[in-house]
């Protein structure tokens, strides 16, 4: 059983971006060393296609959508089954024209500011206003 409750979005998308962009970012660390000007273009060009790969793998429906899922979709294994339709609140989604659904998106509840306290008086008695 996993030590937490909640699925941190380990999936075949993410895991591929990352590892194409580690590459893009060492090609630009060794850009950087040796002060050339190719590598830092070729490092900036793979961290671009990171991105577009991981969009499209993203679309494809082995990435995941914000926000919780269910237990038996946590493995990096399972395709998402919402992708074509699009994910309610995803920027990738919505650049790629799929609206998503009509899921609702639970609202956080806004915190109320304390009471100000009473003032009292130097004996501790409560001193009304205007009074």
């Amino acid at each position: 059983m996993s030590a937490h409750p909640y699925d941190h979005g380990h999936t075949v998308a993410g895991w591929t971006g990352c590892g194409i962009a580690l590459a893009g970012t060492a090609l630009l660390g060794v850009g950087v060393c040796t002060v050339s000007g190719p590598l830092l273009a070729a490092g900036a060009a793979v961290d671009v296609l990171a991105l577009l790969v991981t969009w499209v793998l993203h679309l494809a429906g082995w990435g995941k959508a914000s926000g919780p899922r269910p237990r038996e979709e946590w493995s990096w294994r399972v395709r998402d089954s919402g992708a074509r339709a699009g994910h309610a609140e995803c920027l990738g989604c919505r650049m790629a024209g799929r609206r998503g659904g009509t899921a609702v998106v639970p609202a956080r509840p806004v915190a109320s500011a304390p009471a100000a306290p009473a003032e009292t008086d130097a004996v501790g008695v409560g001193v009304g206003v205007g009074g």
